[in-house]
């Protein structure tokens, strides 16, 4: 390691842990030892040193330990001559840096708890959104998981122009990597660059402004270390796994702008330690030699032209940017952009529009001419700015291994590909799909007849298993798009009788997802016609065409087997494959039960089920609701104890829709257990809950089960479910 570096960082590390503590001594004696510490929202502590040292930081008194830990692990600055090796040492020093960072910026949340914002968003006078909490953490750690955000970058300071900065955003955004903005140059941020030129930042768009200091870059590392204990299952304090989990899962690496002051150095040598390597635009020294990172760790003077790509050069990141012939940029990280009223172009569909539909189809080969798009009705250009109106968006596929069962899945994708042009937002799917394009993208050349470029490269390159021929017909004739309409929902209706009608008993092959491997090493999802994957994203049909299209890939055929507990959900050939798939760690579970040995939770589920024993039923929760329930636990301090790949009997994470589900932990009696919801949850379930419900004898349940306007622990909530009558407090015991 370069000897200027070491220097450099270790005195940094000497300034930032002397800041630290000079600002902690000074709040301990006005707030005193006991006073609580947090970094909002979050099961996780102080996560860095949670993750690192076990040491669960809570209160202000248990940051002195800390403190002398800092110091034990600062090296005596470099002897000008006859120097001892550095390497290690200088490690050492970046780790107590993120230390001590971590205590000043709880320290800056005790003394000013409006600084940072909560919540995935800015606002107009407010953009410094500081440590994600665990509901973004978890909603966000999804796409690391299924590969659609491979990595991020940290940035430290900002580019010298506010064009550079744009270019360099969204050419990481194309890549698809989340930025994870802090500290300034000359008093400058990204943030601001980017907000200058326009450009949308908050978590939707990828571009996370954490803070307007150094010590902000700690909320990045914070995320990686969350990932680590959240979705590997590494317990706290075991930080060589931590550290080598980050290395070779999560894929990150740091930019810095500008010149690199000491602590900027010793933050580097901090994220060394974690395998994230440095590029840097000033002619600092390097480190080129491998050795903690997966290849060089500080590379210096490069061109912003070429920064981002020698970035991922560096990092050994495999990155796959499929080319749509769009003039907009295209990539995941545009899907939560909003085109808002004052930039609406064109709108279809929504509230205040006319009708928007989507429909893929299955056509023999001789009726499909490929990559030909149509456009039945006007185009942006002979509309007006403002203009409402419909559209009819028609796939057309064919294929020698296509099958009528993978419309749906294949339609199902027109939401995130569409939003995946800049300037472009969609919502919804099938008739109520909303469309909106903006001025912007308008004035870059985007039109209505791009859809059709976008689903004839996309389908092909994301699903060329099963699609030969694409060729898409767009239409936004008024009397058209009603006619497509008719057509579409006879479609939709026959596709839903098919699926509802699968059962798991007539199905002898079901499938994997291991996708959330790569965070939970042990997890193993078994999906069936009747259990949906946790995540709520993939159905039966939907891993079934998945196989189809990638037979190596993490959704493989599981041949049930003989049965071994018909009411529990547990088969051989379903425990062979769990035992071989998580390597021995997990020997069975069941599918269909929450207390005897229930299926293991990776920590992207969309819901968490756990019992109530003194109502003697079921409460479920999902990671939209941010508020207590009544097993006296939050959302996320569930998902910190359920995910990670553990087998947890009590607590199970499954999907929405298994609550409707036949199947629904019928071991303990099914839907008739069920006790309390979200109230929002109660609305989004209650068509599907009713129809359940009616089936067991009981159409009014719904209005039997209690919600967070009625309670948030099982005292307030029992009352209640006595006067309801509620069938659980009659049913056998469940403990």
């Amino acid at each position: 390691m370069s000897k200027i570096i070491a220097s450099a960082g270790i005195q940094g590390a000497h300034k930032v842990v002397a800041r630290a503590e000079k600002k902690y001594n000074q709040v301990l004696e006005k707030f005193g030892p006991d006073q609580k510490v947090e970094l909002p929202n979050t099961g996780y502590y102080l996560p860095v040193i949670y993750g690192i040292l076990g040491h669960a930081v809570q209160k202000l008194g248990d940051m002195k330990p800390v403190f002398e830990r800092c110091h034990s692990l600062l090296p005596a600055p470099v002897a000008e001559r006859h120097h001892l090796p550095y390497l290690g040492p200088a490690l050492d020093a970046g780790m107590a840096t993120f230390f001590a960072e971590e205590m000043e910026e709880a320290i800056r949340y005790l003394e000013e708890p409006d600084f940072y914002l909560t919540g995935e968003d800015i606002t107009p006078d407010k953009i410094w959104l500081g440590a994600a909490d665990d509901v973004i953490m978890r909603k966000r750690g999804v796409e690391f998981v299924d590969g659609t955000a491979p990595g991020f970058a940290a940035i430290l300071g900002a580019p010298p122009s506010t064009e550079i900065a744009v270019k360099i955003a969204q050419e990481l955004q194309e890549k698809n990597l989340y930025v994870f903005m802090a500290s300034d140059t000359d008093g400058n941020c990204m943030s601001k660059q980017l907000l200058e030129a326009g450009v949308q930042i908050g978590w939707p768009t990828r571009l996370v402004s954490f803070g307007p200091y150094t010590s902000s870059a700690i909320f990045a590392v914070g995320f990686a270390t969350r990932a680590a204990m959240s979705f590997g299952g590494i317990e706290p304090g075991d930080f060589r796994k931590i550290l080598i989990y980050n290395k070779d899962r999560v894929f990150a690496f740091a930019l810095t702008f500008g010149r690199v002051s000491d602590e900027w150095y010793a933050n580097g040598l901090g994220c060394v330690n974690y395998g994230f390597p440095v590029i840097a635009d000033t002619p600092i020294p390097e480190v080129l030699p491998t050795g903690i990172c997966t290849y060089e760790h500080v590379v210096s003077n490069v061109p912003y032209d070429k920064m981002v790509a020698k970035a991922v050069e560096v990092r050994g990141l495999k990155v796959t940017v499929s080319k749509v012939p769009i003039p907009v940029s295209y990539g995941p990280a545009f899907e939560g952009e909003r085109v808002r009223g004052e930039n609406i172009y064109y709108e279809a569909g929504g509230p205040k529009a006319s009708t928007s539909v989507e429909l893929t189809r299955m056509k023999p080969m001789e009726q499909v001419e490929d990559g030909k798009i149509e456009l039945f009705g006007p185009d942006l250009d002979e509309m007006e700015p403002g203009t409402r109106g419909g559209i009819a968006v028609v796939a057309e596929v064919a294929g020698r291994t296509m099958q009528e069962d993978f419309e749906p899945i294949l339609e199902r994708q027109i939401h995130h590909l569409v939003n995946f042009a800049k300037g472009i937002m969609h919502i919804g799917q099938r008739d109520i799909a909303w469309y909106r394009f903006g001025k912007d993208a308008f004035e870059k050349g985007m039109r209505i007849k791009h859809i059709g470029s976008i689903l004839h490269a996309k389908y092909h390159s994301d699903f060329g298993g099963i699609c030969d021929k694409v060729q898409v017909k767009i239409y936004t004739q008024p009397d058209k798009v009603e006619e497509i309409l008719k057509q579409a929902r006879a479609v939709y209706a026959k596709r839903d009788a098919r699926v509802e009608g699968m059962v798991d008993e007539d199905e002898n092959t079901y499938y994997s997802c291991t996708l959330c491997q790569s965070f939970a090493p042990n997890h193993v999802c078994v999906v069936t016609p009747e259990r949906t994957g946790l995540c709520g994203a993939y159905s039966w049909l939907d891993c079934k065409a998945a196989f189809e299209i990638n037979p190596t890939g993490p959704n493989q055929p599981v041949e049930k087997g003989k049965v071994i507990d018909q009411v529990k959900g547990q088969w051989e050939g379903v425990n062979a494959f769990v035992k071989k798939a998580s390597r021995g760690n997990v020997e069975f579970y069941n599918a269909y039960s929450i207390l005897d040995n229930p299926m293991t939770s990776c920590g992207c589920f969309e819901c968490i089920s756990a019992i109530s024993p003194m109502c003697n039923g079921i409460m479920s929760v999902d990671r939209d609701y941010a508020g207590m329930t009544p097993s006296g636990m939050k959302f996320t301090t569930l998902a910190g104890s359920v995910g990670g790949g553990a087998v947890t009997p009590g607590f199970v994470g499954h999907s929405k829709l298994y609550i409707v589900s036949k199947k629904f932990i019928r071991a303990e009696g099914g839907i008739k257990r069920v006790v309390w919801l979200p109230k929002h949850l109660k609305e989004e379930l209650r068509a599907k809950f009713e129809k359940r419900a009616a089936e067991e004898g009981m159409p009014d349940l719904l209005e039997r089960v209690a919600d967070e306007s009625v309670g948030t622990s099982e005292e307030e909530i029992l009352p209640f479910l006595q006067e309801k009558e509620h069938p659980a407090l009659t049913m056998d015991p469940l403990m």
